[in-house]
Parts: C-alpha cells; structure tokens; sequence
C-alpha cells in the first residue's frame, strides 16, 4: 500500500483551513484517495500540496491564481522537455550528416 496522510492530519500539521484542502481537491489541483469517506493524499503529492499551500498563505495568491501558476508551469515543462526531445534528434542528425 502506498504511503499517505489524511486530510485532517494535514490540516492540523500545517494550520490550514479545511475549505482550502477541499477547494484544491474540487479544482484538480490535487488528486485525492477517499476510503470510508476520509480522504488521503498521496506522499507523493505532498511537495505540490506544500506549494499551492505556502503560495496562498505565504504569498496570499488566491484560488484563480494558483490554477494560472500551476497551468503555466506545467507548459514551461512541458516546453522545456519538448526542447530536449528536439535537441536530442538535432544532435542526432547532425551526428549523421558529419559521418557523410
């Protein structure tokens, strides 16, 4: 079985309300587990829970704002990975052109 925390757990350990935990499961900012209605989150998913939490509460970047941020960095991502890919087979042709 796979490690995890249950919502109320992380609610007391890092002093947040409820309604934010919920408000970051119903936007898909975090994908939960419910077993005899608790719900769990994933270890896995703890770095991208401590970020959205310490953006709201830190940096007071409401709801709206942190699905823009986590939007945008994903496609950063995704772009970064994508300049690799091309890159690689950049590489990879010109490897073949200078073995003509």
């Amino acid at each position: 079985m796979e490690e995890r925390i249950s919502r109320e757990e992380l609610v007391k350990i890092y002093n947040i309300e409820i309604t934010f935990f919920d408000e970051l499961v119903d936007c898909g900012l975090l994908e939960v587990q419910t077993e005899n209605d608790v719900r769990y989150l994933m270890y896995e998913d703890l770095p991208a829970f401590e970020r959205f939490t310490n953006w709201h509460y830190d940096l007071e970047i409401n709801l709206p704002g942190l699905e823009v941020i986590n939007d945008m960095l994903q496609k950063m991502t995704d772009l970064k990975q994508k300049n690799r890919d091309l890159l690689a087979k950049l590489s990879a042709i010109s490897d073949r052109y200078e073995d003509i």
